[in-house]
C-alpha cells in the first residue's frame, strides 16, 4: 500500500520520523548523562532536543494519520498502525510533561520526575518505532506498488509498473 502523501517519490512520513527520534534519543541520552557529569550545557542543550522533539514529532504524526486513513478497515496493519499511532501520541506527551515539568528549573535542568518519565517515554517509543517497522517491513504499508530491486528512480516521470521479484 503506497503512501497517501509523497515528496519526489518518498513517503513524507518516512522522511520525517528521523529527525524526532534523533532528537528524543539525544535528549534522554544528555539527561542521563548529565547525573554523571558537571557539564553546565547540558541540560539546556537536551531541553532544546525534546523542545524540537515534541514539535517535528507532531508534524510527522500529521503525515502519519494520512497514511493511517489509507490502511483498510478490519485489517492488521490498521490495527497495528492504530497502536503505533497512540503510543507515540503518549510518549510525545509524556515528553512535554517533563519538559513541562524543567521548564522552571535553572539550565533546564532534568528533575528526578522529569527524567524518570523520559525514560517512559524513550522506552515506550522503540515500542512504536518496532511497530512502524513493522508495518513497513513486514505489512507493507507505505512501501510504493512499484517496489523491487531492480526499480527505477523515484524522479522518474513515468511510474512504469513491474512485478515484484
Amino acid at each position: 500500500m503506497e503512501s497517501r502523501v509523497k515528496l519526489l517519490g518518498h513517503p513524507v512520513h518516512q522522511m520525517l520520523i528521523p529527525i524526532p527520534a534523533g532528537l528524543f534519543i539525544v535528549g534522554a541520552i544528555l539527561d542521563v548523562v548529565d547525573r554523571f557529569t558537571d557539564a553546565a550545557w547540558i541540560p539546556t542543550v537536551s531541553f532544546w532536543n525534546l523542545t524540537l522533539g515534541v514539535a517535528s514529532a507532531l508534524l510527522a504524526a500529521v503525515f502519519g494519520l494520512a497514511d493511517w486513513s489509507k490502511i483498510p478497515n478490519n485489517t492488521r496493519a490498521k490495527r497495528i498502525g492504530a497502536l503505533h499511532g497512540i503510543g507515540n501520541v503518549v510518549a510525545v506527551v509524556i515528553f512535554g510533561i517533563a519538559l513541562y515539568l524543567r521548564s522552571d528549573e535553572t539550565s533546564y535542568a532534568a528533575g528526578n520526575d522529569a527524567l524518570a518519565l523520559e525514560v517512559i517515554a524513550f522506552l515506550l517509543l522503540g515500542v512504536t518505532a518496532w511497530l512502524g517497522g513493522e508495518l513497513v517491513d513486514r505489512l507493507g504499508v507505505g512501501v510504493d506498488e512499484g517496489a523491487h530491486l531492480d526499480a527505477p528512480s523515484s524522479l522518474r516521470t513515468k511510474h512504469v509498473p513491474h512485478a515484484r521479484h
